[in-house]
């Protein structure tokens, strides 16, 4: 196995462990609820206290890496995971599990900026959109499996094994950084810790739209996901059916990666983007005509939103990094995880407001955030447009000889 391929294994471990820390837990808040006497509030904050870890840490990366070096932290992040796993699997009390939530996201942020900047870097151009193929399969993949597996874990074991069984996975993800990923130089130990990020880099049109198109595509999707559960549940939907339309969002969104693998090389980004947006946009409006009576309204809807949004990140995750320097990558790195996170904080944020205001019980109000969000998912559709894309294309157009290496 070539070494580009090792770091990129251990850096979609380590994305794994990180999305099913943050989809499995919610499963097993009832028993949590009961067992620890916890309100609803404080079992809000079992996933508040491990994002705001995760948040809080990502500006700190790009630092940590110059002093202690890339592999040493990644190591060490993984230990801290592991360790705060384990507490929280033996919190005696509500206020014990968050706070080791906390510590859990501490060492789990650590480990997407700086493992991400590693695999971009040792990828070539023109192989990135592989890369982000694979990134994102792993993004769809374990959101969608988690809540499913962490439910017969809860229900054959109790709800403790869901995060002692983070252990083996941490384990392995450990051995195989320690033992594959090469020592680098710690070049810049004498770094003060007032230069965390290099905002030059968002100077960058290719990083600059990538991230705008993260906020209005994803951002805005997480935030529709959310009202639309309360939305279907008013209309009398069943949970179980609610789940369920889940799927066919996953298979759009599986659609989309495999296209977009093919696509972004050969077109470039502006027709992925534009045809993400416009498929997100579609399915956002399409969930004011559902009622009750309908079956393949909602099916069609999820999976247009699946495949206009994965459209969308693929080809925002591969432009991001194209134009970024190899050392500067741990920066750039840093910056669209912060942007990552806003994004799905903003949407949530922005919608779940405006739903708030107009009436949480009206069913006009959900119908009219739905169009909001429709809109707001085409915004960044001007810049798209004036996006030059040749630059990006020469980039990643291999020449014969690179193709036949590769």
């Amino acid at each position: 196995m070539v070494y580009r391929s090792k770091v990129a294994l251990v850096y979609l471990l380590g994305f794994a462990l990180d999305l099913l820390n943050m989809f499995i837990a919610s499963i097993a808040y009832p028993d949590i609820a009961k067992e620890l006497h916890a309100s609803v509030s404080e079992l809000a904050w079992i996933s508040n206290a491990y994002m705001l870890g995760l948040t809080l840490i990502i500006p700190l990366s790009v630092w940590l890496a110059a002093r202690v070096g890339e592999r040493r932290l990644i190591l060490g992040s993984l230990a801290l995971f592991g360790l705060a796993s384990s507490l929280v699997a033996g919190a005696g009390s509500i206020e014990a599990l968050i706070g080791w939530r906390l510590l859990q996201g501490l060492g789990g942020g650590l480990l997407i900026p700086v493992g991400q900047a590693m695999a971009f870097r040792h990828c070539p151009l023109h192989l990135r959109s592989r890369l982000t193929a694979w990134v994102l399969s792993v993004a769809l993949l374990v959101p969608a499996l988690s809540p499913a597996a962490g439910g017969w874990i809860v229900q054959a074991l109790s709800w403790r094994w869901v995060f002692i069984l983070n252990l083996p996975l941490t384990l392995l993800t450990l051995l195989l950084a320690a033992l594959w990923l090469r020592a680098d130089d710690v070049r810049d130990s004498g770094q003060k810790i007032g230069r965390l990020l290099d905002l030059q880099l968002l100077k960058s049109p290719s990083l600059r739209l990538a991230m705008g198109v993260y906020v209005f595509v994803p951002g805005v999707f997480i935030g529709t996901s959310l009202i639309a559960v309360l939305y279907l549940h008013q209309l009398g939907f069943a949970t179980t059916r609610i789940g369920a339309l889940m799927l066919p969002w996953a298979l759009g969104s599986a659609v989309a990666i495999v296209l977009g693998k093919r696509g972004f090389n050969r077109w470039g980004p502006k027709p992925l983007l534009i045809a993400g947006m416009l498929l997100q946009s579609l399915g956002i409006a399409a969930l004011v005509l559902i009622d009750q009576s309908q079956v393949w309204l909602p099916i069609g809807a999820y999976a247009l939103m699946g495949l206009g949004g994965s459209f969308c990140s693929s080809s925002a995750q591969t432009l991001a990094f194209l134009e970024v320097h190899p050392g500067c990558m741990n920066h750039a790195s840093a910056l669209w995880n912060i942007n990552r996170q806003l994004s799905f904080c903003l949407g949530t944020a922005v919608l779940s407001a405006l739903l708030g205001a107009l009436g949480a019980d009206s069913l006009r109000a959900f119908q009219q955030c739905f169009l909001l969000a429709a809109v707001l998912t085409l915004l960044p559709l001007i810049a798209v447009l004036r996006f030059d894309a040749a630059r990006v294309q020469a980039l990643v157009r291999p020449s014969p000889l690179k193709e036949t290496t590769a």
